[in-house]
């Protein structure tokens, strides 16, 4: 032997060396590609404070599990100076999360992606019945099989369900839009029903509209926000979320923003909480008809809310109506601000649709009744996602993913 050091052995050792370095970024680093703030492994190296080459390890990594994709020839963006850098990508073909949604007028299974992108979704269910089991086998036999007919490798499962889900033992407190009883333990038969379905990995449930939260915050109107509120009509009712530093507020046991609850018209509907004039019951979907004096169809009251206020807003009653739901949501949007203090708030369901019928108006009934509002006001935006609950659902059964890349894909199987 002539005692000189092999070239390659050196490179193998110093790469892994490197790697070894940064697994503790492979969470971190998946976190930005997932949510958008990283398209290039230069963003990548500035956003986790490491090295050029520690960066290239940690993408390599993440592509080699099937998680990222890494192009393979550097590009630089039109009119920028400096070394081009590879783009990052979520992998195209890699593995999903089966989300699923139950609500007053049916339910709904998809494959959700890295990126929040819906893969496939089947077709939904109109009717919910009052065992939530067989509910919950249904929607999760119509996901599993997307995952026979896509062939996609599945990392776990969540549930977007409307009604509060009590922590930590994962039961629906209040299902009020659903023949279910309260306390039924969603959480557990939904984990019941993914492991019988032969689904490898975990299980998750949570309420509908936190999970459109989560889903905007990383993916749509919400993204970027520090103190992000949510408040979104469902099919029936109304709730709200809270976003702090990404991560949802819930409370000390889940039970927080339960803003459907707050009074905006003290002379109003009888409130299944036992109160009268909650945001539940004066600006939903039924809520919104009943003012306009049309009786609910045979399709959704979310879709037959909708599409009255948009193909008949020039009659005077449903105008009229629009505009007494939208001056009780600004009044309750503006309580949430003095006590919350948001940087943001979006709107979706039936409150998004009111927000893009008259904005003026909203805001001006916000900034009002507001002290935040009127020393500059709040951005008051509408949701952006398509199906945003069951992308909330996905993002529950990302989360450990995200958090440890190679721990999770070991268990996943």
């Amino acid at each position: 032997m002539n005692g000189k050091a092999d070239p390659r052995a050196e490179g193998e050792l110093t790469t892994r060396t490197r790697l070894e370095r940064g697994r503790g970024a492979l969470g971190p680093a998946l976190e930005l590609v997932h949510t958008g703030r990283a398209p290039t492994r230069a963003v990548l190296t500035a956003e986790l404070g490491v090295t050029r080459a520690t960066a290239g390890a940690v993408a390599a990594e993440l592509e080699a599990l099937g998680l990222i994709r890494i192009d393979a020839k550097p590009s630089a963006a039109a009119g920028s100076q400096g070394r081009p850098s590879h783009r990052l990508a979520v992998a195209e073909e890699g593995p999903v999360a089966l989300a699923a949604q139950v609500h007053a007028d049916g339910f709904r299974a998809a494959l959700v992606g890295l990126g929040g992108s819906i893969v496939a979704t089947a077709p939904g269910c109109e009717t919910v019945g009052a065992d939530p089991a067989e509910v919950l086998g249904a929607v999760v036999e119509a996901g599993a099989g997307l995952l026979r007919e896509t062939g996609r490798r599945c990392v776990g499962a969540g549930l977007a369900v409307p009604s509060a889900v009590a922590e930590p033992d994962g039961t629906a407190l209040n299902p009020l839009h659903v023949a279910w009883s309260a306390g039924a333990p969603v959480r557990e038969i939904f984990a019941d029903c993914v492991r019988d379905a032969g689904i490898v990995g975990p299980a998750f449930a949570g309420n509908d509209v936190n999970l459109t939260a989560l889903a905007e915050h990383r993916h749509g109107a919400g993204r970027g926000a520090r103190d992000l509120l949510c408040v979104a009509t469902g099919h029936r009712g109304v709730g709200g979320a809270l976003v702090l530093d990404g991560r949802l507020h819930t409370g000390s046991s889940g039970l927080a923003l339960e803003v459907g609850h707050l009074t905006v018209h003290s002379e109003g509907r009888p409130c299944h909480c036992g109160s009268r004039g909650c945001l539940d019951v004066e600006t939903d979907p039924l809520a919104f008809l009943t003012e306009a004096g049309r009786e609910p169809g045979p399709e959704g009251l979310l879709v037959q809310a909708r599409e009255l206020l948009r193909d008949g807003y020039g009659d005077p009653t449903v105008r009229a109506a629009a505009e007494a739901l939208i001056d009780r949501l600004g009044l309750g949007l503006a309580g949430l601000v003095n006590i919350l203090n948001p940087d943001r708030i979006i709107l979706g369901g039936l409150h998004r649709a009111l927000l893009e019928a008259d904005p003026e108006r909203l805001r001006a009934v916000v900034a009002d009744r507001s002290l935040w509002g009127r020393s500059g006001g709040v951005p008051i935006l509408a949701c952006t996602l398509d199906h945003n609950s069951l992308v909330g659902a996905a993002e529950l059964a990302w989360q450990p993913v995200l958090d440890d890349p190679l721990g999770a894909l070991a268990q996943a199987g």
